[in-house]
């Protein structure tokens, strides 16, 4: 699968992530206006368990259950 990967500052220099599927939109209960594009069409292995460079976990099961995949605030 490929998404397109968005951040938003945080606090200290650290940043979230929110990845959708590559052309979509991030979903409305998402929406922020301070999302910025991070990365497109970046691929996912169909096995991925994470994705450590944006601290997702589980992408593909966040994908399936949300229609995205963000940031796991415990890696904050």
């Amino acid at each position: 699968m490929r998404v397109d990967i968005y951040r938003r500052a945080e606090h200290d220099g650290i940043f979230s992530y929110i990845a959708v599927p590559e052309g979509k939109n991030i979903p409305e209960e998402a929406i922020s206006t301070d999302w910025q594009l991070e990365t497109q069409a970046t691929e996912i292995a169909d096995d991925a368990k994470a994705l450590p460079d944006y601290h997702i976990e589980q992408p593909l099961q966040q994908i399936a259950d949300k229609g995205y995949a963000i940031t796991s605030l415990k890696d904050m």
